[in-house]
């Protein structure tokens, strides 16, 4: 599907850029475009990879012109830029607002001009009932998707545009697992913020793997959820303890602005509609118009109360968790250092 292709991420020197790139480098894909605004961190990726096939813009998804221009010839997109860290939204909503809606709405509209074959937007668990403005601005960028999948424009091009969602990448940029190893490494305390807190655990690589599965399989306006066991935080921080065979101690902060207790993947009103294809859901989009009276429907999905959250997922004890955190490049590589 990628070959002789020409793929744009968006936000691409972040954690999902850096693992595309380990996943498309030695592949048949003619071009991955990194679309940022940092340059340092573009710089980074240029001598790490020194691949011709990388081409490096600097943008802002929040200027249209700039990925406007960006998007010409490009055939696949992943809208991977926005804001992400929960408390950070919650300071400043409209940030969060400029990037998340706006900033997509800017790509899914330069992706409509420039007939790109595929897109994929991504989104979070916190933008099922969401609480907080990461949450909310995620919820809204998948609307913008699934009305941009209506668009006649991406239509006569035969164009998908279709979204996915996952719960907590482990050892992703600014998440926990990198933040108790260095509390650990540094014998400080770990501070948790509500020990029975549940979270899903999915690595980097599968959450590309979820994204190649949208391109294969999306129709247009389709969410694909990929399943995933979860584990408390205070599972976690004890798993972490024994492999790094640390002493420190647990330190309750108490939650943060805008956190949940569980996180959910598949609302209720979702589950009474999707498609269990083993290792994943899909959701279908409504791609009815607004005259309801032309449609008639007569054995319809009915509402169930089973959504899919952290807390009714499969529950990791801490050995598994142990296992799981050392199939992680990251872990290896600080497990490595600690012991030179």
């Amino acid at each position: 599907m990628f070959n002789n292709r020409t793929l744009m991420i968006t936000g691409g020197t972040g954690s999902f850029g850096n693992a595309v790139l380990n996943h498309f480098i030695n592949s048949d894909i003619e071009e991955i475009r990194i679309f940022s605004r940092d340059e340092k961190k573009q710089e980074d990726l240029r001598i790490q990879y020194k691949s011709s096939k990388l081409n490096f813009i600097i943008g802002d998804v929040r200027d249209f012109n700039s990925i406007n221009a960006a998007m010409r010839g490009v055939d696949f997109v992943f809208q991977a830029a926005a804001l992400k860290q929960v408390p950070s939204c919650e300071f400043y909503p409209m940030q969060a607002v400029n990037t998340n809606i706006l900033g997509s709405e800017n790509v899914l509209e330069a992706a409509a001009r420039n007939n790109v074959q595929k897109v994929v937007v991504l989104s979070t668990d916190k933008a099922v009932y969401p609480i907080n403005t990461m949450g909310m601005t995620k919820a809204l960028m998948e609307k913008l998707a699934i009305s941009k999948a209506r668009d006649p424009r991406v239509k006569k091009n035969d164009g998908i545009i279709c979204a996915t969602r996952y719960g907590n990448v482990m050892a992703s940029r600014g998440s926990i697992i990198p933040l108790f190893i260095k509390q650990i490494k540094e014998g400080k305390p770990l501070t948790i913020t509500e020990p029975n807190m549940t979270r899903f655990m999915m690595s980097l690589e599968e959450s590309v793997q979820l994204v190649l599965f949208a391109f294969e399989h999306a129709a247009p306006g389709d969410l694909f959820v990929q399943k995933a066991p979860a584990a408390t935080i205070a599972t976690l921080a004890e798993a972490l303890k024994e492999l790094f065979n640390a002493s420190s101690e647990i330190q309750i902060i108490g939650s943060r602005h805008g956190e949940k207790m569980y996180e959910t993947l598949c609302g209720k009103e979702e589950m009474s509609k999707a498609e269990d294809l083993g290792n994943f859901y899909r959701i279908p989009a409504d791609m009815r118009d607004l005259n309801y009276t032309k449609y008639i429907q007569s054995d319809g999905p009915r509402l169930t109360d089973a959504e899919y959250n952290s807390d009714n997922t499969k529950r990791l004890d801490k050995e598994e968790l142990k296992k799981l955190l050392l199939t992680l490049d990251y872990v290896q590589n600080e497990l490595n250092q600690s012991h030179l």
